[in-house]
């Protein structure tokens, strides 16, 4: 059984941001049980959990001899591994790989930007002048994205991997607002967000933050 690391603590209280939703979404479309090690912040700097990750992040994946690290590559793992998370037909599947990459290179990076500037920079003298152009680089990419899906459930055919990660990508900008000016985006979220799947994974993650809330 694969066993996957995760915050002991996690800084999105529950809300299945964190990097291990992907894999443990993946795993659950796949039916695959799992172990999860809980690690706190200062032993994801340790020796131990370098050696894993040598950026000492989470999420990381061992079984048996093979120790992975990145979401992205976890879930490329697990999918082409277990059915349902890959087409069978080579170009089919040859395309569901490309939007993984899509999600994490050419969605993700805008969006991360503009979630750290919320986060970190709302004290800085400049914030009021950068936060507009920041916004404006996620509502391209929402705004070519809208278009691709107008009309489908998921970027290309059936729910894939590709889907997966864009879903967890797009769900970072939950609370920014920005979902709700593109209501085909919106849709496409919920689409994810309400497989049975996706549901499990984040009722896990959720119960670790309960727990630790708890405690």
């Amino acid at each position: 059984m694969p066993t996957i690391t995760a915050f002991e603590n996690s800084p999105d209280r529950g809300r299945g941001q964190a990097r291990d939703m992907r894999v443990r979404w993946a795993l659950e479309e796949a039916g695959q049980p799992y172990d999860v090690r809980l690690v706190s912040f200062a032993a994801m700097k340790a020796p131990a959990h370098l050696a894993l990750h040598p950026f000492g992040q989470i999420p990381t994946y061992e079984d048996g001899d093979l120790a992975l690290f990145e979401s992205g590559a976890i879930v490329l793992h697990i999918a082409e591994r277990h059915a349902g998370l890959l087409p069978a037909e080579p170009n089919a599947r040859s395309r569901a790989i490309a939007w993984m990459f899509a999600a994490l290179s050419t969605v993700e990076p805008p969006i991360v930007e503009l979630t750290m500037a919320l986060l970190f920079e709302r004290d800085r003298s400049w914030h009021k002048q950068r936060l507009p152009m920041l916004q404006e680089r996620v509502r391209i990419r929402l705004g070519e994205l809208s278009r691709h899906i107008s009309g489908a459930d998921w970027l290309d055919g059936a729910f894939s991997a590709g889907d997966l990660m864009m879903v967890t990508v797009l769900r970072r900008l939950n609370t920014s607002g920005l979902l709700d000016e593109h209501p085909t985006i919106a849709a496409y979220v919920a689409r994810g967000e309400a497989r049975p799947a996706f549901r499990r994974a984040f009722d896990a993650q959720l119960a670790v933050f309960d727990t630790a809330s708890r405690s």
